[in-house]
């Protein structure tokens, strides 16, 4: 049986998601003041991921990361309405945002946004929809 030799393959591999993920966290966080936020930062995110599985398989990264895509989906759903319901609470109009300064001890005054919580249910959402979308197409070539 034939088996490639990957090794350039997985040690780059472990320098470019380590550098995907510290990118997708950055494009998720600077996303409601300036380019970048849930959608971007999910697929970087993907992205990253889909390279594990590329590079190491699909048994070892279901050993890793054990995680049903496809609950991603309605939790980022979940999180994303909330964030728009949740102005209903204060009666403004859905999806109003609203921020507060908090104090944090290292970080100091670090902004909280409603905008913020909705890139989050973005960046869930997103991450499980491409993650499912494209491991449901592999296991239907290996059929």
């Amino acid at each position: 049986m034939y088996k490639p030799n990957d090794l350039i393959l997985r040690m780059t591999t472990s320098i470019i998601v380590f550098i995907l993920l510290g990118f997708s966290i950055y494009l998720l966080l600077a996303g409601h003041n300036s380019p970048g936020g849930g959608f971007i930062g999910g697929l970087m995110t993907a992205s990253a991921i889909l390279l594990l599985y590329i590079s190491y398989g699909t048994k070892a990264v279901e050993k890793i990361l054990p995680v049903n895509y496809r609950l991603l989906i309605p939790i980022g759903l979940l999180v994303a309405l909330g964030t728009g319901i949740g102005s209903f609470f204060f009666n403004v109009p859905f999806l109003s945002q609203t921020f507060t300064y908090v104090e944090m001890p290292f970080f100091g005054k670090l902004e909280l946004a409603t905008a913020m919580m909705f890139d989050i249910g973005v960046y869930i959402t997103v991450l499980g929809v491409t993650l499912t979308i494209i491991l449901s197409i592999s296991r239907d070539q290996k059929s």
